[in-house]
């Protein structure tokens, strides 16, 4: 089986990208399988499912849902080849633009909005930097230059990845993600990540809501960028 993770920020069109995705795959004898990672609801279950194919939800909560979507990779995989799927597509939050939600056996795509501005690319970390194939929605909306400056900070923080200009309305660019994914490698052996996932072990992650700094304890940050852990 192949497993696809896709991230990228809310709003971004990773949905409508994958549903023109999945017709493409689907064309062509390919039976995909979706699961859904998101935060504390989602609808877009129901419109995966008209394009009849298996589709499971996760809600992470309170949780990191890329942390969510992580440990849960075993299950995903055991829940699509039930599915018979011969690939596995998971659709990620990606909200911290911290995390790295890929294991280094799967396909990494990135789905980028153009409009949040050119340097967008430099900000966004691992979600992008270890991603194989970036993909770029709403550039109709933006001038060519505009485009091409988005373009260029991509491959600054990302030099190896493989960009595609995609439009999720018309399908624009599904076709090259779907041959991309088609080509790609099955999972094999023991997957580990790309990237460590951003720290997240501290007072603040276990439930304390006092401010002052003398109730926090664990891996905290200053403001002059110092880093200690601290009690228990």
């Amino acid at each position: 089986m192949k497993m696809v993770v896709t991230a990228g920020t809310p709003g971004s069109g990773k949905t409508s990208v994958l549903m023109h995705v999945i017709r493409d795959l689907k064309r062509v004898g390919v039976k995909p399988a979706l699961v859904k990672i998101d935060c504390l609801w989602t609808e877009d279950d129901t419109r995966f499912k008209r394009l009849d194919v298996p589709v499971a939800v996760g809600l992470s909560r309170d949780m990191c849902p890329d942390h969510y979507a992580i440990y849960n990779v075993e299950e995903m995989l055991d829940w699509a080849a039930e599915q018979n799927a011969d690939v596995l597509l998971n659709e990620t939050a990606g909200l911290c633009l911290r995390c790295a939600p890929y294991p280094d056996s799967c396909l990494a795509v990135c789905v980028i909005d153009v409009t949040t501005g050119p340097n967008t690319p430099l900000k966004v970390g691992p979600l992008l930097t270890t991603a194989d194939a970036v993909v770029t929605t709403k550039g109709d909306l933006v001038s060519q230059a505009e485009r091409e400056v988005f373009r260029e900070r991509i491959l600054e923080a990302n030099p190896r990845c493989r960009i595609i200009e995609a439009n999720g309305l018309s399908g624009k660019g599904s076709a090259e993600l779907a041959d991309l994914i088609r080509g790609w490698s099955d999972i094999s052996g023991e997957m580990v990540l790309r990237h460590n996932p951003p720290l997240g072990v501290c007072t603040l992650c276990t439930g304390e809501l006092r401010v002052a700094k003398d109730h926090h304890r664990g891996v905290l940050r200053h403001i002059d960028g110092f880093m200690e852990y601290t009690g228990e």
